[in-house]
C-alpha cells in the first residue's frame, strides 16, 4: 500500500505545481490554501519511502497509511472540482446568453460560492493531513534513521533474493519437457543452429514468465543436466537482480568462472582483462538469472566482454519477467514458460503439505487441498507456499481458512513467498504504470475476454494517463503504450490483436496471481456486490454489481457510501430507477458508469448532477429516451449507446459535451439536430450504427476536425454522397462503412483524409458500383478490405501508387474477385506486389469457394 500512497502523493504534488494550477490559484483566489496543501504533502511524502517494509509487521503503520490514502483520494476529488468548474465556465461563456449568466451568478454555481465551498474542502484536507503528521508515534517511526534504514534494506533485499545454481532434480515436478526444449536449444544438432543470428558469436536464450512460475528452477535443472555439464568447457551462474551494474556483474561472472571470491579493489580494466582471459578459447554456458535491465547500451557493454575470443557454441541463458528484456538480449525467440498442469500442481502440493503417504490417512484434507491448488493459478511457488504452510497440520478448520482466504491474507512475508516475489515486479514499475496496474483490479477474475480499449478509456476517465514525454500524443495512444508496457512485463497474458466492426484492440487476461497482486495493492478500494454481500466498507471507491436478490438491502448499503468513483453492473444485475437514483444522489465523484441490461425506458434526469463523470456505457434495448440533462456532463469523454436501438431522439444540447472524445450512438431520428453531434469538436472516435431512419449526416462539419476513426453502418436510408460537405483536410486514420445499401459511390469529401487514412473497410454495400480514382491518392493506406459488394467490378488504375498498402482482402465481390484472380485476372498486375493478399476465389454466384492468400514469405 505504501508504494501506492507514495505515487498518490507524487501525483498530487505534481498537479499542485503545474502551470494549470497556478492559473487556478489566481482565478479562484485559493493560492494560499493550495500552497499550504502542497507543503504538507511534501512533508508527508519524505516519510513514506520506508513505510512499505515497516507496514508488514506494524498494524499501526498499516492503519496510518490507509487513512493517508483516503485523504489523498479525497484531495484528488477536490482538485478535480477545479477542472470541472473550468469546463462548466467554458460552456457558459460559449452557449449562454447574458441573462442566463446573470441568473447563474445568483445561483449555487456562482464563482464566489464555488470559491468558498472548495476553499473549505481544501482546508479540511489539510487539517486531516496535519492530524496524521501529529501522530508522533507513527510519523517519527517512519522518519527516524531514514537513510540508514534504506541502505540496510537495499543490502538485505539483495542478499535475500540471491539465487544459486544447485537443485536436486527429485525436488522438481512437471518441468521435464521444458528442460528438454531448453537443452536442445543449448546443444543444437547442426552447425546452422549454433546461433539464432549468423552475426552472433554467442547465442542468448531468454526464458520469460511471471514471478513464481519457476524460471530459476528450470534454469537450475538445465544447468545441472548431465548432457549440458559434459557439453560446455565452463559453466557460470550469476544472479543479476534489478540492479544491472556492469562492474558488479563482471565481478560475479569472474568469481563464478574461477570458483573464488574476487577482490572488490580490482579496477574495471583489471576485471575486463581477467574476464577475457578466463573465457578465451572456451565454450561456455552463462546463466544470468532474474534480469530486469531494459537499457540496451548497458547490455551491449557487458556482451562485448563475453564474446571476445570465445569458442563458437557458447550460450547465455537468461531468466526474466519482461519481454522487453528478452527482446534486447535474445538472439533466438524467447521461451515463454507456462504454468504446471493441474496434475503436477496437485503432486507438488501433496509433497509440500503431507508427509509421504499421509494424504491417504486424511482424505478430507486432501479434497480441500485440491480446491486450494485451484487458487494457485498453476504457479509452483504459490503451490509450494500454501502447501508448506499446511505441512503436518491436521486441523480441518485451518485448511478451510486457507481455501477460503485471499492469498494476500495468508502471506507471512519473506522473499520465498509468492506475493513478495510478485510485488517486486510491481515495485520495479515506473510510477505511471503502478497506478495503471492498480486500477486493473476492476477486471474480471478468470476473464479471458478483457478489452484493451475499454481499459484505456477507464484509465482516461480516472485521470491516470500522463503525456509528459510527448505532448503531441493523443491520450488513447498513451494508453495503448502503457498497455503494451504492462504486457511486456508479463502482467497480461493470452494477448491477441482483435478487429471487430468498431475498432482494433487487444483481448487479454490476467493470471490469477497477478489479479491477487493488484487486489492486494488496493484491497478496500474495490468491492464486488452480489447476493452474498452483507456489508460494504465505507471508503470503497469502485463497485461491481453481479446478480443480487435483495434490492432494498443493496440500496441501504449504498446509502452510507459517498466516495464511489466507478460502478459496473453486468446484465444480470437488477438495476432499476431506485438504484440509479441512489447512485446519482450519493456519488457526486462518480467517473465511470457502466450499465448492462437496465430494463428502463428512460434514464433519471438526476444523471446531470454527475459533473465528474467521464465514461458512460449503456446497453439496453428498452431504453427510448436519454434526458437532455446528460448534456451537463462537461467532463464526459466516452459515451457508448450499445444496442440501444429504440432511442427515439438524441439529447438536443449535445454540443455542450465539450470533452467528448468517443461516441457510439444510434437513433430513430431521420436527421441530426442542429447544435448536436455535428458540433462536437473533441471527437476522436465516432460510430453511427443501426439508425434505420437516418437519411443524412450532421449538417455541421466541426465533428470531423479531430476525428481519427469514423464508422457508419446499418443505416438503410443513409446516402453519404448527398451530403454537401466541403473538401477539407481530415485526420481520419480508420474509416469503416458497412451495410449502407443506398451508397453507389464513395463521397468526394473522404479524400480529405488522403494523407492520414491507414485502414479502409467497405463491407456489405450491395449497390456500390465502383471505387473512385482518388482512392490511389491515399498514400498512407496500409489495409484495404472489400467484402459483400457484388456490384464492384474493378480496382482503379494507379494502385501501384499505394506504396504503404500491406494488406488487401476481397471477399463476396464475385466480379472483382474474378478480375483479381492470381496471375490471370485483368487486375492482378495492380495488386501482385501487395505483401498480404486474401482473395476468395469464387464464381459470380454467391457460393463460397477456396481462398488464396499471399504473404511476405511466399513472395
Amino acid at each position: 500500500m505504501a508504494e501506492l500512497v507514495v505515487d498518490l502523493a507524487s501525483k498530487l504534488t505534481e498537479r499542485l505545481g503545474s502551470l494549470a494550477y497556478n492559473e487556478i490559484c489566481l482565478a479562484w483566489g485559493v493560492k494560499t490554501d493550495l500552497q499550504k496543501l502542497k507543503r504538507t504533502l511534501s512533508t508527508i511524502k519524505s516519510a513514506l519511502f520506508d513505510a512499505e517494509e515497516k507496514q508488514v509487521s506494524d498494524k499501526g503503520v498499516q492503519s496510518w497509511l490507509q487513512q493517508l490514502k483516503d485523504v489523498f483520494r479525497d484531495a484528488e476529488d477536490v482538485l478535480d472540482e477545479f477542472e470541472c468548474e473550468a469546463l462548466r465556465r467554458e460552456v457558459v461563456k460559449t452557449y449562454y446568453s447574458t441573462a442566463r449568466k446573470v441568473r447563474r451568478f445568483f445561483s449555487r454555481s456562482n464563482p464566489i460560492a464555488f470559491r468558498l465551498r472548495v476553499g473549505h474542502e481544501i482546508t479540511e484536507i489539510r487539517e486531516r493531513l496535519d492530524e496524521l503528521i501529529a501522530n508522533k508515534a507513527i510519523f517519527d517511526h517512519l522518519t527516524n534513521h531514514h537513510d540508514h534504514d534504506r541502505n540496510v534494506r537495499s543490502v538485505n533485499v539483495r542478499r535475500e533474493n540471491m539465487t544459486h545454481s544447485f537443485i536436486p532434480a527429485s525436488e522438481v515436478i512437471g518441468r521435464e519437457s521444458d528442460k528438454e526444449v531448453i537443452v536442445d536449444l543449448l546443444m543444437p544438432k547442426t552447425v546452422d543452429q549454433q546461433s539464432g543470428n549468423s552475426q552472433s558469436v554467442v547465442s542468448v536464450i531468454p526464458i520469460v514468465g511471471i514471478g513464481g512460475l519457476g524460471k530459476t528452477t528450470l534454469a537450475k535443472l538445465v544447468y545441472n543436466d548431465e548432457k549440458v555439464v559434459g557439453h560446455f568447457d565452463l559453466r557460470m551462474w550469476v544472479y543479476v537482480s534489478p540492479d544491472f551494474d556492469s562492474h558488479r556483474l563482471m565481478q560475479k561472472i569472474l568469481s563464478s568462472a574461477l570458483g573464488t571470491e574476487i577482490s572488490v579493489t580490482m579496477s574495471v580494466d583489471q576485471l575486463q582483462a581477467k574476464l577475457r582471459e578466463s573465457l578465451k578459447d572456451k565454450k561456455y554456458l552463462l546463466v544470468l538469472d532474474d534480469v530486469w535491465n531494459e537499457d540496451r547500451s548497458q547490455w551491449s557493454e557487458l556482451r562485448n566482454l563475453l564474446i571476445d575470443g570465445i569458442k563458437l557454441g557458447s550460450k547465455i541463458l537468461v531468466t526474466t519477467r519482461n519481454h522487453s528484456v528478452a527482446s534486447i538480449m535474445g538472439t533466438v525467440q524467447p521461451y515463454n514458460l507456462g504454468g504446471l498442469t493441474d496434475e503436477h500442481c496437485l503432486s507438488l502440493f501433496r509433497k509440500c503439505a503431507f508427509k509421504e503417504g499421509d494424504e491417504k490417512q486424511h482424505p478430507d484434507l486432501f479434497e480441500i487441498g485440491k480446491e486450494i491448488v485451484k487458487k494457485c493459478g498453476r504457479a509452483p511457488l504459490a503451490v509450494r507456499t500454501l502447501g508448506s504452510q499446511l505441512y503436518s497440520e491436521t486441523d480441518e478448520r485451518r485448511w478451510k481458512l486457507v481455501r477460503d482466504s485471499k492469498i494476500w491474507e495468508l502471506e507471512r512475508g519473506g522473499s520465498g513467498h509468492i506475493l513478495p516475489v510478485l510485488r517486486l515486479s510491481y515495485t520495479q514499475l515506473p510510477s505511471y504504470l503502478k497506478t495503471c496496474l492498480a486500477y486493473c483490479a476492476y477486471l474480471p477474475k478468470k476473464g479471458d475476454n478483457c478489452n484493451s480499449l475499454e481499459l484505456i478509456h477507464h484509465w482516461m476517465a480516472h485521470g491516470i494517463l500522463q503525456s509528459h514525454d510527448n505532448e503531441n500524443l493523443e491520450m488513447e495512444d498513451i494508453g495503448e503504450q502503457y498497455f503494451k508496457e504492462l504486457w511486456a512485463r508479463s502482467f497480461f497474458e493470452n494477448v491477441e490483436i482483435s478487429e471487430d466492426t468498431f475498432d482494433s484492440f487487444y483481448t487479454f487476461s490476467m493470471h490469477d496471481l497477478i489479479y491477487d497482486l493488484v487486489h492486494s495493492i488496493g484491497q478496500d478500494e474495490w468491492s464486488v456486490v452480489d447476493s452474498s454481500t452483507k456489508d460494504i466498507v465505507e471508503n470503497v471507491r469502485h463497485l461491481s454489481f453481479l446478480e443480487f436478490d435483495n434490492k432494498l438491502m443493496v440500496s441501504m448499503m449504498l446509502q452510507k457510501l459517498k466516495k464511489v468513483r466507478s460502478i459496473a453492473a453486468v446484465e444480470e444485475a437488477p438495476i432499476d430507477e431506485l438504484f440509479l437514483g441512489t447512485c446519482f444522489s450519493k456519488f457526486k465523484y462518480l467517473r465511470v458508469l457502466r450499465l448492462g441490461d437496465l430494463s428502463l425506458k428512460e434514464l433519471p434526469s438526476s444523471i446531470g448532477t454527475l459533473k465528474h463523470l467521464r465514461y458512460l456505457y449503456l446497453e439496453d434495448d428498452e431504453l427510448t429516451k436519454i434526458p437532455n440533462a446528460i448534456c451537463k456532463l462537461q467532463s464526459l469523454q466516452t459515451l457508448f449507446f450499445l444496442e440501444c436501438e429504440n432511442i427515439e431522439e438524441l439529447p438536443r444540447d449535445m454540443s455542450k459535451l465539450i470533452s467528448l472524445r468517443s461516441l457510439l450512438m444510434t437513433t430513430k431520428e431521420a436527421c441530426f439536430q442542429d447544435n448536436g453531434v455535428g458540433c462536437l469538436k473533441s471527437l476522436r472516435f465516432l460510430a453511427i450504427v443501426n439508425c434505420g431512419n437516418l437519411t443524412s449526416l450532421p449538417r455541421e462539419m466541426s465533428y470531423l476536425a479531430a476525428l481519427r476513426t469514423l464508422m457508419i453502418g446499418g443505416c438503410e436510408q443513409l446516402d453519404l454522397v448527398s451530403q454537401h460537405y466541403q473538401a477539407i483536410p481530415l485526420r481520419l486514420e480508420k474509416l469503416v462503412i458497412y451495410a449502407l445499401p443506398r451508397i453507389t459511390e464513395l463521397p468526394e469529401w473522404f479524400r480529405g483524409a488522403a494523407n492520414t487514412l491507414q485502414h479502409l473497410y467497405i463491407e456489405n454495400c450491395s449497390n456500390l458500383g465502383s471505387l473512385p480514382g482518388w482512392l490511389t491518392d491515399l498514400t498512407s493506406l496500409k489495409k484495404l478490405v472489400l467484402t459483400g459488394c457484388p456490384k464492384l467490378v474493378s480496382l482503379p488504375e494507379g494502385m501501384d501508387r499505394l506504396t504503404a498498402l500491406r494488406d488487401l482482402k476481397i471477399e463476396d465481390c464475385p466480379k472483382l474477385q474474378r478480375r483479381c484472380k492470381r496471375d490471370t485476372g485483368e487486375d492482378w498486375p495492380k495488386i501482385a506486389r501487395i505483401p498480404n493478399l486474401s482473395i476468395s476465389d469464387c464464381e459470380e454466384s454467391d457460393s463460397e469457394g477456396p481462398v488464396f492468400e499471399v504473404s511476405d514469405s511466399e513472395e
